[in-house]
């Protein structure tokens, strides 16, 4: 989530080479973000090439936040 809410958007290939997970792994994980309405999803094709594309939907970004708050409070409780 991180990585899309600093950028417009990322592909499956940038994605998976900046978190340096399998792609079976990594498709799971955005299978569940794009089911909880944290993510949408582009495909397309590109020189006949398949490129999927996520964007941070609203409600991803609003995800985040609550979730980095969490951990500050988390955080500020040590």
């Amino acid at each position: 989530m991180s990585v899309l809410r600093v950028n417009s958007e990322a592909s499956f290939n940038d994605l998976k080479e900046l978190l340096e997970v399998t792609d079976g792994n990594l498709a799971s994980h955005l299978k569940h973000l794009e089911k909880e309405g944290y993510i949408s999803v582009k495909k397309s094709f590109i020189n006949r090439k398949p490129n999927t594309v996520y964007t941070i939907t609203e409600t991803g970004k609003t995800a985040f936040e609550k979730h980095l708050e969490t951990l500050e409070e988390i955080l500020k409780q040590r």
